[in-house]
């Protein structure tokens, strides 16, 4: 009985935090604004910057020395491709040096002068293509259209070999060695679809912990003109009861956010979501919960409301790094594997791609769900740490007493 009783203390405590900071969060805009606008409006923004997902028609210039017809074949088929076009013919190289230079194309296709005379005598032939590098997305773009042109140019130079040789095309069944492309999650090639399924578990994640920053930076300054003690806390409250109370209030105010950044973005920009939405929603869950209590933890360093955007804001890059979208984990130093292993977003990265953009489930992750539930008990503890160390040390820089207060 005296157990059970307890048990039902606690949660009492826990509801009267919770509805607590449910009323403060409600009247706080500036923690809307991170609650509310951000999670609605960032993927939005940032899904719509990136389409159209793939580059069309780049303008190449196109050096042709030899003047064959295989060479103007081999010109016909690769501005037949989408992401080239054709923007003119320069005299040589020079030339085509200075329009790429000024900005007219953002390739050069050469053709020497015995490409086709090569061809002719059996020979290997080669044109050379020189890309302008201030953009990755042209270059992968270029060698993508070039390598299927290529391709062709084979198939058709070998057929045309054959025939002059007498060979029936039965005898010589094509190429030794055929190239197919099978995108798995990424069927459209595109850098929204590649990217955006990992950025928008991260907006999720930073649009809680700048919230609940900005949350903590508030107690600080209530502290500061209320003797040591925070108004907004509720007088006598286990430590376990106030941080477990705040974390579900801030989970179940992101429930609906979640839902639209995870289920109806990928729906309405047509992002990979080929996974169950009961296997990413449940599976995000520990990453939510470890994120609220990170929050609390990070508070420590936050002593007022705009130290929350210092703290926060500049690692949002470094976020997006240990996450492994823009370079694989395996190829990092050791000390950022570990540093990545206790962000919470990391592995929600990993997992969500994996269930939502291969159509895993839950039990395919097991390593990342173990790993943020792993993490939502380690930063429980250090939040109750971290409170314990706030208020006692501003009840000994601003004279408060020893225990909470309610309001004055």
């Amino acid at each position: 009985m005296k157990l059970l009783k307890g048990i039902r203390n606690w949660l009492l405590w826990c509801g009267r935090v919770f509805a607590r900071e449910w009323n403060t969060v409600l009247h706080d805009q500036g923690v809307l604004v991170f609650f509310v606008i951000l999670p609605i409006i960032y993927p939005v923004i940032y899904t719509l910057i990136y389409n159209p997902e793939v580059l069309r028609d780049i303008d190449i210039i196109v050096v042709d020395q030899d003047r064959t017809a295989r060479s103007r074949q081999l010109v016909r088929d690769a501005s037949a491709a989408p992401a080239i076009r054709v923007y003119d013919y320069a005299a040589d190289m020079p030339e085509a040096r200075r329009w790429m230079a000024e900005g007219k194309a953002y390739g050069i296709l050469y053709i020497p002068k015995d490409f086709g005379k090569e061809v002719g005598r059996f020979g290997q032939a080669h044109a050379t293509f020189y890309c302008e590098m201030s953009l990755l997305l042209r270059y992968r773009d270029f060698m993508s259209a070039l390598s299927d042109v290529q391709l062709k140019e084979i198939a058709e130079i070998t057929q045309e070999r054959k025939d002059m040789l007498g060979v029936a095309g039965t005898s010589l069944g094509g190429l030794p060695i055929e190239n197919q492309a099978h995108m798995v999650g990424d069927t459209e090639q595109g850098f929204a679809s590649f990217l955006m399924p990992g950025i928008i578990v991260l907006i999720l994640q930073q649009a809680m912990l700048l919230g609940i920053c900005m949350l903590g930076g508030a107690s600080h300054e209530r502290r500061r003109v209320n003797g040591g003690y925070d108004p907004t806390m509720v007088a006598g409250a286990p430590l376990s009861a106030t941080v477990w109370g705040r974390t579900l209030c801030y989970f179940t105010f992101f429930l609906p956010f979640t839902i639209w950044i995870l289920h109806w973005v990928p729906e309405i920009f047509s992002l990979p979501h080929v996974g169950e939405p009961s296997q990413y929603l449940l599976f995000i869950v520990p990453m939510l919960l470890a994120t609220g209590f990170l929050g609390q933890t990070i508070t420590y360093f936050v002593t007022d409301r705009e130290s929350s955007f210092v703290v926060l804001v500049v690692s949002s890059v470094l976020f997006l790094f240990l996450t492994g979208l823009t370079w694989p984990r395996y190829a990092s130093p050791g000390i950022w594997k570990v540093v990545g292993d206790f962000v919470p977003g990391a592995w929600g990265v990993q997992g969500f791609i994996s269930i939502s953009s291969t159509g895993g489930d839950i039990s395919s992750n097991a390593t990342q769900l173990w790993w943020m539930w792993g993490l939502t008990l380690f930063y429980f503890v250090t939040s109750m740490c971290v409170l314990r160390l706030v208020a006692h040390k501003a009840r000994r820089l601003y004279g408060g007493v020893s225990t909470e207060r309610p309001s004055r």
